[in-house]
């Protein structure tokens, strides 16, 4: 009769994503999560391919809440605007996480990057449905809106700045007008939100 596996994979997954969650991504090791969950190293081998193969795991866990919960938050009734305060909102309450993939681009940036791509075009497309844009301007478009919403919250996670969220609204609201107003992105011109990451920039990603 086979060994009744005593650590299953959904549970060390459970631990490293309450982890991640709690303190950011750099702190997910084989010994950090098994101090964690009290239990020894060797399911996490036998579970996972190797750390990169659960971190992965653990972000897709992340962006899915991100995709279905934390980034839905209703405030103003405008669908695009209520994201970006979600995700200023989620910035503030998971600083160290937020570093870790949002600022640093250390981790995760194709899994996340499709995520709020996905939702900014989701978004945008619900806030403003008869623009007639074809889908490079609106790409476009929503790269724009992630980078300045993305400084926004790096300024107040880093205490550089504080805003209201009048004061964001009117800033988000101008970013999305003058994006709407202007030519396409400079082929050329870099995205900046997951600079630190060689494996993909967000306009690479989607352009």
């Amino acid at each position: 009769m086979a060994r009744k596996k005593e650590i299953s994979k959904d549970k060390i997954l459970d631990t490293a994503y309450k982890m991640a969650i709690k303190g950011g991504i750099e702190g997910l090791t084989a010994r950090s999560i098994a101090k964690a969950g009290h239990f020894s190293t060797q399911p996490l081998y036998l579970e996972f391919d190797n750390m990169g193969d659960l971190r992965n795991q653990v972000l897709k866990r992340i962006s899915s809440d991100l995709r279905t919960h934390t980034l839905h938050q209703k405030v103003t009734g405008k669908p695009l605007i209520d994201l970006n305060l979600s995700y200023i909102d989620f910035a503030q309450k998971h600083v160290n996480l937020f570093r870790a993939m949002f600022v640093d681009g250390k981790f995760g940036s194709k899994i996340i990057a499709d995520t709020l791509m996905d939702l900014g075009i989701e978004k945008f497309n619900e806030q403003y449905p008869d623009t007639g844009y074809d889908k490079a301007k609106i790409n476009d478009i929503v790269i724009a809106n992630w980078i300045s919403t993305t400084g926004m919250a790096a300024l107040v996670v880093n205490e550089i700045a504080s805003f209201n969220q009048n004061q964001i609204i009117n800033v988000l609201n101008a970013q999305i007008h003058d994006a709407m107003l202007n030519d396409r992105l400079s082929e050329t011109e870099e995205n900046p939100m997951f600079a630190a990451d060689d494996e993909v920039s967000l306009k690479d990603n989607l352009a």
